[in-house]
């Protein structure tokens, strides 16, 4: 019989980044008992890697932005296949938001009337991220992270959770196991509200941390909720190349925003080639005006630079497939040539992105104010997740939440820059609030102890296996490897096809997967744990791609390269059947109310 301790909560949160320090802080205060799992430790959350900004429409810079640009904004970066009211609560709830974060103690620039200062962002038409330099993540999980503790919440730092634990039709609980010793957990909870990020490492390039395997996904999966959008995967259109130091390492949209140009290895400026039609009438034409806006012209267009980082993704790709690339795959990212328009440009740009000064030069040995970065797309961000209600953030599951990037419908097809960060904000404050009042209003769970004892003894198997067994690090390796060359940025049927024949392949290696040594520090057995979550996650991506036989946002099909109007009248919704085979449904949008479809009409 496997050995455990046990902890009862109300409100059990998975993640500690920005989504789930918001919730348990929501939760807490409205009188839960909250209990927080985290993978890695508090304060290490990957949202202290988001850089640019929080996208909340505050006007203190331009007053002529409001929530129904945001909204518009929105919609058209996601193609109109987003959940519409998330959309909208998310615009107008937002600077709420921001201005809490503020009164908890978030230190933001300012503007010269000490307003909290707000710059240009990628699909943004007015100056809208708010931000502290190119570190607004970092002082973003302080700030919740400083606040959150006084609130009464109990942290498991350095915590796995394997399954979700289900009493009849609705959550129970979770089961894991502590990283540092290798101890099985119980977590009982009335409700659970997973916050546990992407799924970048499912590829081999990627700004992702190393958390990001997929967790919440897959286990909202196995126990039966509904997965939505899992086709649309962001790839940044600015990760380094090189050198391999940093490479894959972000290189923030702030950079573009305060000027930074995009060259091919011809030194042209590649981006003005090709304006889409539905942005073309806010895109500068020229360079003198997109400098002008960069550097707060209101009268001027932004800069095709700025355009969404699908569409500058997929120029970038465009470039090194023509032989116009960098010598090592990427193009030319520069912000140094601003020293033709400003006399002090070195401390300029030190003073608005520290961080990517100084992380390059000390990482790379690249001067930033003196030198162009090489760049190319690296995996970013998933759009896809789990199926949530717009209002209270809870799956098709009774009792399981999500929000951050787990969960999907905000951003549609693609996302803006800096929405992540309003959307962590706004939609974890609602997951604390409705699994609170869930908790509140339904009893306490049972405990399936046959689950338990399987999911232990699953578990430890890796440990059992000899002969024929392989290291999980070399089955990884693999999978990173055939996602990023076969369900990558550019995708067609034939290599789609071929990834769901190899992740087939996968799955029997991991049956046969061995680690060596003891259950404590062992980061092979945590790898061989991961890689089921990987599986789940690749297979969600690669069959709703095969699904989705036109180009929209993110999604790109070389073999279907337009967007076929009927698309837009569908997400795909993917599920567990009954025999374990995974399943996908297209479910239609919901109408767009009257007075939003005005908004849309009068912001275009």
């Amino acid at each position: 019989m496997a050995e455990y301790q046990t902890h009862t909560y109300d409100v059990l949160v998975l993640g500690a980044g920005g989504s789930g320090l918001s919730a348990a802080i929501k939760a807490s205060t409205d009188g839960a008992r909250v209990g927080v799992i985290t993978k890695s430790l508090l304060g290490k959350a990957h949202t202290v890697m988001a850089e640019g900004g929080v996208a909340a429409a505050l006007a203190n810079v331009d007053e002529r932005d409001n929530w129904k640009v945001h909204f518009a904004d929105t919609m058209r970066g996601g193609q109109y296949l987003n959940n519409w009211r998330m959309a909208e609560l998310h615009a107008k709830e937002a600077p709420d938001r921001v201005r809490e974060l503020e009164a908890w103690g978030a230190v933001f620039d300012r503007t010269p009337q000490g307003r909290i200062l707000q710059r240009n962002f990628g699909g943004h038409r007015y100056p809208r991220l708010a931000h502290v330099g190119d570190r607004t993540g970092l002082e973003m999980i302080r700030t919740l992270q400083d606040h959150g503790i006084h609130q009464g919440m109990e942290v498991h730092m350095e915590t796995t959770v394997l399954t979700l634990l289900l009493d009849g039709g609705r959550v129970a609980g979770a089961f894991g196991y502590d990283r540092e010793r290798g101890r099985f957990l119980l977590f009982r909870a009335k409700a659970v509200v997973l916050a546990t990020g992407g799924i970048g490492r499912a590829y081999r390039i990627t700004s992702n941390s190393w958390e990001y395997t997929g967790d919440g996904h897959a286990l909202a999966y196995h126990a039966g909720a509904d997965l939505m959008d899992m086709e649309f995967v962001q790839f940044h259109p600015t990760g380094m190349v090189w050198p391999p130091s940093v490479q894959g390492i972000l290189v923030t949209e702030g950079v573009r925003g305060e000027g930074g140009v995009l060259r091919n290895k011809e030194g042209r400026r590649f981006m003005f080639d090709d304006i889409p039609e539905n942005y073309r009438n806010q895109t500068a034409d020229n360079p003198e005006e997109g400098w002008r806006y960069t550097q707060g012209d209101r009268n001027s267009r932004r800069p095709p630079e700025l355009l969404t980082r699908d569409h500058v993704a997929r120029c970038i790709v465009r470039e090194i497939k023509a032989g116009r690339g960098s010598p090592h795959g990427g193009v030319y990212l520069d912000i140094s040539w601003i020293k033709e328009k400003l006399s002090n440009s070195e401390e300029h740009i030190k003073r608005k992105l520290p961080s990517m000064y100084h992380q390059f030069k000390q990482l790379a040995d690249i001067d930033i104010t003196k030198e162009p970065m090489e760049i190319g797309p690296t995996t970013h961000y998933v759009m896809g997740g789990v199926k949530v209600d717009a209002e209270t953030q809870m799956s098709t599951l009774p009792g399981l939440f999500a929000a951050g990037e787990c969960a999907a419908g905000l951003h549609g097809a693609n996302r803006l820059g800096g929405n992540s960060l309003s959307d962590l904000l706004v939609f974890g404050r609602r997951a604390g609030e409705y699994a609170a009042c869930f908790a509140k209003e339904h009893g306490e769970t049972a405990i399936d102890s046959a689950q338990i004892e399987r999911i232990s003894r699953e578990a430890l198997e890796p440990f059992e296996r000899r002969g024929a067994a392989e290291g999980p690090y070399q089955i990884q390796h693999d999978l990173q490897n055939m996602m990023q060359d076969e369900v990558g940025i550019v995708r067609n049927e034939h290599e789609m096809k071929h990834a769901l024949q190899g992740l087939a392949s996968l799955r029997e290696r991991v049956r046969r997967v061995a680690v060596y040594g003891n259950r404590e520090f062992n980061s092979g057995w945590h790898t061989a744990l991961d890689l089921t979550n990987l599986l789940t996650v690749s297979e969600a991506v690669t069959r709703a791609a095969l699904d989705r036989q036109e180009s929209r946002g993110a999604h790109f099909r070389e073999d279907f390269p337009e967007k076929d109007p009927e698309a837009a009248k569908f997400n795909i919704v993917v599920r567990q059947g009954r025999d374990g085979e995974m399943q996908l449904e297209r479910q239609p949008i919901s109408e767009i109310p009257a007075e939003l479809k005005q908004v849309i009409e009068e912001m275009r």
